[in-house]
């Protein structure tokens, strides 16, 4: 008799929604927290090539630690593709302008950088108050 391994498809998954207050909690440790639960690597379905994560929802965004001098040496690089057209933001700056775009590229960069990272990116939702409009999907609150 032959063994296979089980390989899990997309119909196989039950997906869940799950919603994480992010008010004091340290940005990295966070980060790889929700990645890992995206990814689905929780799951005992886990395949590397199958999406078998969760949806994830972060509020408080703009309630986020960093440890050390991370807020005044940390940087975000970004390039207009014209000469010249280098911009770079502090963690600080970046925190104040657009809270949710910190928790999003560090989450993101923990993604696979392949169309399956890209799928996934989408999974995740991040909110800078307290508020989110996805009552309808009845979160389940999570403590990481």
């Amino acid at each position: 008799m032959k063994k296979y391994t089980y390989s899990a498809k997309r119909s196989d998954n039950k997906e869940n929604w799950y919603v994480i207050d992010a008010k004091d909690k340290i940005l990295g440790r966070l980060a790889s927290r929700v990645a890992y639960r995206i990814r689905g690597k929780n799951n005992p379905l886990f395949s590397p090539h199958v999406d078998t994560g969760d949806w994830v929802i972060i509020i408080n965004a703009d309630k986020i630690r960093m440890t050390g001098n991370k807020l005044d040496q940390k940087k975000y690089y970004r390039h207009s593709g014209y000469i010249g057209g280098l911009t770079t933001e502090t963690a600080k700056e970046l925190l104040t302008k657009k809270p949710e775009e910190v928790i999003k590229k560090a989450v993101r960069g923990m993604l696979p950088k392949n169309r399956l990272g890209r799928k996934l990116g989408k999974k995740l939702f991040v909110y800078a108050g307290d508020q989110h409009p996805h009552a309808a999907q009845k979160p389940d609150a999570i403590e990481i």
